[in-house]
């Protein structure tokens, strides 16, 4: 076969990220306080971009419809079921959407309508922290770790339980700079629907983590967790955490005799004493417990229903100073400075109708999410369901990735409590019935500790007649995985049980 030169059309098909869908996904992942952040700069660099509480802003208009913003205050009443493509029973978020709701996965297709922004929004976007362009994140300076992320970090990987993930969350929200929980368990436990010696079972897990001495509720109690980790918590050092006030004091004569020890052993451990951090937290830079600002916020209306809102306190709202474009745009001569003033205004209507989109996705994912989790709105945390990425996107006819970063990041202030939006989402097991609906695994966890204390000291279960149990009540599960959520619940094997039941019995 001869090769000769020859020209040849070829037809394919390629996935193009226009700057606008670019802009609009990077504003749907930010918190809303980092969207003011980027609202602030695009006002200080584009003339025609208006804060809505400015001076002098009456008579501006708006490149965004009324129907294309969210509900005045952002609500979104839940009344009854939703039902694809509206209905009677379609959440009143739908109804706000109106025409706006071009949603990102549509924008997929490159039918950006506007023209793209000028090249200096873009670019403030990238020097606002945006991957593209600038320096790569080699070149990005070191944030200091704070103590509430370095537990939560070991929170991820020592905690498997949702449940005790939440609680354990709250319990870190609760400390102080110094690294002590402050206040009580009780009503901890009361605002999750959950008993309070789930609450300290989980306390008494984090107390664990690093650096050692956190999560004590006094002094006492933090250097006895140091001495405690070291092996050094012997009766006499456990008299004199007893006795600090003595200590205080300077009244060691009196301390001497209270641990009832020699000359030599009591300097030893006067030694040690001092050798512990009685503020383990201080050893963190920033603030340890920041305080959260929610993006959503999830209230009950009067009538039972559950009302989801966005916290307008942090939202930017803008608009677009159509009276100066027309000014500007008749005063301007050269071809330089029309391209200019009609890139800065494609860029503040994308803008515009980015933060508006957005608002609306948020609602839509918040309003969904909030109609998944009910249950644990209205009974409390043992009733969080099984519930992934993917079925609030199918609910709401939008790709995963987009709840993705709806959810990433981002808090919703409940009745409950604040959570991040990702602690809703809990795995699943399977049923043994072929049409059977999903076990939450919290549920089976809860199951499995409930046969193991029905059980009496002569018929206690071993990992496979639990299996077996759940199996025959529709629950689809391995020996491996009862046996890690036994372990997971510090209860020991069936061996240890029925010899710990005879010696009470006994």
């Amino acid at each position: 076969m001869a090769l000769i030169p020859r020209l040849e059309l070829r037809q394919s098909q390629s996935l193009v990220m226009t700057p606008q869908l670019q802009q609009a996904i990077k504003l749907l992942q930010l918190t809303n306080l980092e969207v003011s952040a980027y609202v602030e700069e695009q006002l200080e660099q584009n003339p025609l971009l208006e804060c809505a509480e400015a001076e002098g802003t009456a008579g501006l208009a708006e490149t965004a419809d009324d129907a294309d913003r969210p509900a005045p205050d952002g609500e979104a009443p839940l009344n009854g079921e939703p039902r694809p493509g509206g209905g009677e029973g379609t959440s009143a978020i739908e109804s706000t959407i109106g025409d706006l709701d071009t949603d990102y996965d549509n924008m997929w297709n490159g039918d950006a309508g506007d023209e793209a922004p000028p090249p200096i929004a873009m670019e403030s976007w990238r020097g606002a922290g945006g991957s593209e362009g600038g320096g790569g994140i080699d070149q990005a300076p070191a944030g200091e770790i704070t103590l509430r992320d370095h537990l939560l970090a070991q929170l991820n990987v020592d905690l498997d339980d949702p449940v005790d993930r939440v609680i354990g969350a709250h319990l870190i929200d609760m400390l102080d700079d110094a690294g002590y929980i402050n206040g009580e368990l009780e009503p901890i436990a009361e605002r999750l629907g959950c008993d309070v010696a789930r609450v300290e079972a989980a306390l008494d897990r984090l107390q664990r983590l690093e650096p050692t001495g956190v999560f004590a509720r006094d002094l006492k109690e933090c250097l006895a967790l140091q001495l405690r980790e070291i092996d050094h918590l012997d009766p006499a050092m456990a008299a004199m955490l007893d006795h600090l006030d003595l200590l205080a004091g300077q009244e060691m004569a009196e301390l001497k005799r209270r641990c009832d020890v020699d000359d030599e052993d009591f300097a030893d451990m006067l030694a040690e004493i001092r050798g512990l951090n009685p503020k383990p937290g201080l050893a963190f830079g920033g603030e340890v417990a920041p305080t959260l600002v929610p993006d959503v916020i999830v209230r009950q209306h009067p009538s039972g229903d559950w009302v989801v809102e966005l916290n307008n306190a942090t939202l930017p709202r803008v608009l677009v100073n159509e009276r100066y474009y027309a000014r500007v745009s008749q005063q301007a001569t050269s071809k330089r400075d029309k391209e200019y003033i009609s890139g800065c205004l494609n860029s503040a209507n994308w803008l515009v109708k980015s933060l508006a989109q957005r608002a609306t996705t948020i609602l839509r994912v918040g309003t969904e999410l909030v109609r998944q989790q009910e249950a644990f709105l209205t009974h409390g945390v043992q009733h969080l369901r099984p519930l992934v990425l993917r079925n609030i996107a199918e609910a709401i006819a939008v790709h995963e990735s987009t709840v993705s970063r709806v959810t990433a990041n981002k808090y919703m202030m409940t009745p409950r409590g604040t959570f991040e939006m990702r602690y809703f989402f809990t795995t699943a097991i399977a049923s043994s019935h072929g049409g059977g609906a999903a076990h939450s695994s919290e549920a089976v966890r809860h199951r499995i500790k409930a046969l193991i204390d029905a059980e009496s000291a002569d018929k206690t279960l071993s990992d496979d007649g639990l299996t077996a149990t759940l199996k025959g009540e529709g629950i689809d599960i391995a020996r491996r995985t009862v046996a890690k959520y036994r372990e997971a619940m510090n209860i020991p094997s069936s061996v240890q049980r029925r010899r710990l039941k005879r010696a009470n019995l006994g």
